[in-house]
């Protein structure tokens, strides 16, 4: 059987379609879902984000794997939905209007 990520992050599976590259994508992803699916990320990713942290610690960047990729790639995207999870109760920014985040540089990963 085939995993998105490395061993360990079994539970982050049904969350695949997080593991995005890029901050637009991620962002995109984040304001068209609904906070339920947001939460259901969030429940499952945030437990393991000081286990996925110590991991990808001892990853080299250079070479760096296609599932430890995703890995990181994931927990970014759970960067961009903590702040609705947590404080917002919603995908966008409260009182934002249609504003969005536009990143110009992003690490190359």
């Amino acid at each position: 059987m085939t995993t998105v990520f490395p061993a360990g992050f079994h539970e982050l599976e049904p969350f695949a379609d997080w593991a995005i590259h890029g901050e637009r994508a991620r962002y995109a992803k984040r304001v068209a879902s609904t906070m339920e699916e947001l939460q259901a990320f969030y429940d499952v990713a945030f437990p393991l984000l000081q286990k996925g942290t110590v991991y990808l610690e001892q990853v080299g960047i250079e070479g760096i794997g296609e599932q430890d990729r995703n890995l990181l790639w994931a927990f970014c995207s759970l960067v961009t939905v903590a702040f609705p999870v947590e404080a917002w109760g919603q995908p966008r920014v409260p009182d934002s209007g249609p504003a969005g985040i536009h990143a110009v540089v992003e690490p190359a990963v």
